[in-house]
């Protein structure tokens, strides 16, 4: 009797869907627009995010060490610094990698390496350039450097420097813009995503109206209250199934075609490989989107004629 009941129900709905097709029309390219609301959040949110990521990257707190530091004490020290928490990974320059790409930056300044031959030796020090997991954590892996002094064999410091106090303004700003963008972001989801889901179900229930009269002579029958919300349930998951594929197929071209502009100006971010290479992460959360607000919003649009 239940699988009976189901059929008759898929049935009705389907049917439905493609007798009212101006009205399915109509619902489908509201619930369209709406999920490609959606996706376009989710393109900035990972556009945002990429670059986002680029500029943590290029923020670091950098030691500089004295010219003649053993380098046996300044590996030991990096072995150290790679075992705190708040560390993602510590990079060393040697002195000789320190002259090599001093050398390659004033490649075109003969004077300064004139000068340079003219020492004789290499006035250059190691360095280790350090990466914390979070932009946010740069004070406290400053605050360790500062309070644990590497000393060498005469008692003597070999960090001759540390870049964090000429880099902490540049971190702060990096740190509040992070979660100013992510507030932003989430703020701004949330109002596109609450509108487009306004409007979705204003639309389904607009339609849900045009079959009043139906769902009244399915009550006087004595149909239950499921069997008549069935019908509408089903269209509703075909609004949404109707509207993923559309989005879905729409963004195809759209990122093809902004790929190159992301690309070149927001740090090697292309839509387009991103949109292919999350297709099905992509889909499903459209899908599950579409599919969620036409069940919802046909669920509570025909309950008003099921308390009348």
């Amino acid at each position: 009797m239940f699988l009976t009941n189901l059929k008759r129900i898929c049935k009705a709905g389907l049917t439905s869907f493609f007798r009212n097709s101006f009205i399915s029309f109509a619902t489908v390219l509201i619930m369209t627009v709406t999920l490609m609301i959606i996706g376009s959040v989710m393109f900035m949110s990972a556009t945002l995010t990429n670059v986002l990521d680029q500029v943590r990257d290029k923020v670091d707190v950098n030691v500089y060490f004295v010219v003649d530091a053993p380098e046996i004490e300044i590996l030991e020290f990096k072995d150290q610094v790679e075992d705190l928490p708040e560390v993602s990974y510590v990079t060393y320059t040697t002195r000789e990698d320190a002259l090599a790409q001093f050398r390659e930056r004033h490649k075109d300044d003969q004077l300064t390496l004139q000068a340079l031959d003219e020492l004789g030796e290499n006035p250059l020090g190691a360095s280790l350039a350090i990466k914390a997991v979070e932009p946010s954590q740069y004070e406290s892996i400053a605050a360790f450097l500062d309070t644990d002094p590497v000393l060498g064999a005469g008692g003597v410091s070999i960090i001759d420097d540390v870049n964090y106090f000429q880099n902490k303004i540049v971190i702060e700003r990096l740190n509040g813009i992070t979660d100013a963008v992510e507030r932003i972001g989430i703020l701004l989801a949330l109002v596109f995503i609450a509108a487009s889901i306004i409007i979705a179900f204003n639309t389904i229930r607009l339609a849900i109206y045009s079959a009043r009269e139906e769902i009244k002579v399915m009550r006087l029958v004595g149909a239950s209250n499921m069997y008549v919300r069935g019908p509408f349930i089903i269209e509703g998951v075909l609004y949404g199934v109707a509207a993923t594929i559309i989005t879905i197929i729409f963004f195809y071209p759209v990122t093809f075609y902004f790929a190159e502009y992301t690309q070149e100006w927001l740090g090697g971010v292309n839509l387009f490989e991103y949109y292919t290479s999350n297709f099905g992460f992509i889909f499903i959360m459209l899908l599950a989107a579409g599919v969620v607000l036409g069940v919802i919003s046909s669920f509570l649009a025909v309950q008003k004629y099921l308390k009348s």
